[in-house]
């Protein structure tokens, strides 16, 4: 008797140890988010639509319009709070979107893009260490598809607080993950140029420039670099093309300030 009255004993420790194992586990939840879930349909999602498409035309009004019906009409919409918090940030109206920022990420933190642009908000306002923590949260999504995006991001706001060493770290991250990425070549090329390293600095920005673009700030960095280097027909050449394809540019004041 008192063997079977043990075993029954063992048996019910098993069993709730059992469900307790599998209550924790049905509370566990992994880190892909709503990227490792069927899409959730929602009526706001065609506002929002509207509304990108708006902010890309310009329009801002009538994008704000679109974003705030969206959030009317699905609150829960975590992508409709990270829209209308970039408009409204572009806006000047950063205190509205801190706000939706918070609720973005309250309604799905582990959202790579809803991360990445609140670290972004975060290193605009100096709050650089809360920033870094948004773009780690970004890269903790193993179904994030363009994390070179955030460890970019990551790397120009710590190297706006002033640790180039660990900005370096993160744009050398991001081409490992995509080697075509421009602004990561930009910025390594401008960082490399900072540590004396000219050769480095020319071939990441000839990369550059084959992936995008030249800009009045890469032709200018051109002109520094090929000056670096002694060359004065490439100087001259990236000098000639910041005149012509950017006059107005702040690039063209520089240039002229260099030469005096």
């Amino acid at each position: 008797m008192n063997s079977i009255a043990g075993y029954r004993r063992f048996s019910a420790l098993l069993l709730s140890l059992f469900l307790i194992g599998c209550a924790s586990q049905e509370k566990m939840t992994d880190a892909t988010g709503n990227l490792g879930r069927e899409k959730r349909t929602s009526p706001a999602k065609i506002y929002v639509e509207m509304g990108m498409a708006y902010m890309r035309d310009g329009q801002s009004a009538v994008a704000l319009q679109k974003l705030k019906k969206a959030v009317a009409v699905d609150d829960d919409f975590s992508e409709a709070h990270n829209v209308i918090a970039i408009l409204y940030e572009q806006l000047g109206e950063s205190d509205l979107a801190g706000v939706h920022y918070d609720r973005a990420v309250a309604l799905d933190g582990h959202d790579p893009y809803i991360r990445n642009a609140r670290g972004s908000y975060y290193c605009r306002q100096g709050r650089y260490e809360a920033a870094t923590q948004e773009f780690q949260q970004a890269l903790a999504n193993p179904l994030y598809p363009t994390p070179w995006v955030a460890l970019t991001n990551a790397g120009l706001c710590i190297e706006r607080a002033g640790k180039k060493a660990e900005a370096e770290s993160f744009y050398r991250r991001a081409l490992t993950a995509n080697p075509q990425y421009p602004t990561a070549l930009f910025q390594m090329a401008e960082l490399v140029l900072q540590q004396q390293q000219d050769l480095s600095a020319r071939a990441y920005l000839e990369r550059y420039h084959s992936e995008a673009q030249p800009s009045a700030a890469s032709l200018w960095l051109g002109v520094q670099i090929e000056r670096r280097l002694g060359d004065r027909d490439k100087a001259a050449e990236y000098r000639g093309r910041l005149l012509k394809e950017f006059p107005d540019a702040p690039e063209v004041q520089t240039l002229y300030e260099s030469e005096k």
